[in-house]
């Protein structure tokens, strides 16, 4: 799962417990956080525009995006999703 934010944004600050919930359930998925900012080419190149924005990839692909996550539960679905597809590969 890549995490694009900024250590000042308030958005990505509210997210961090809802991330940090999610995650203890599912601790092997990898994590990496990328701070990110304006005319930072890997941040454009995925099409991130707001904070924190959170994409769920498997085997390179992107299966599932959140923008902006207020709660723990469409976070914890989203690592189920790539934890489901991993166990039919």
């Amino acid at each position: 799962m890549l995490e694009f934010g900024a250590p000042w944004c308030s958005h990505c600050q509210r997210a961090l417990p809802h991330i940090a919930a999610a995650f203890e359930r599912f601790p092997s998925v990898p994590h990496i956080k990328i701070e990110d900012g304006s005319g930072r080419p890997l941040g454009r190149s995925y099409r991130v525009k707001l904070w924190p924005t959170l994409i769920f990839l498997q085997s390179g692909k992107e299966v599932a995006r959140l923008v902006r996550p207020t709660e723990t539960a469409p976070i914890v679905d989203a690592l189920v999703q790539i934890a489901s597809a991993a166990k039919t590969v």
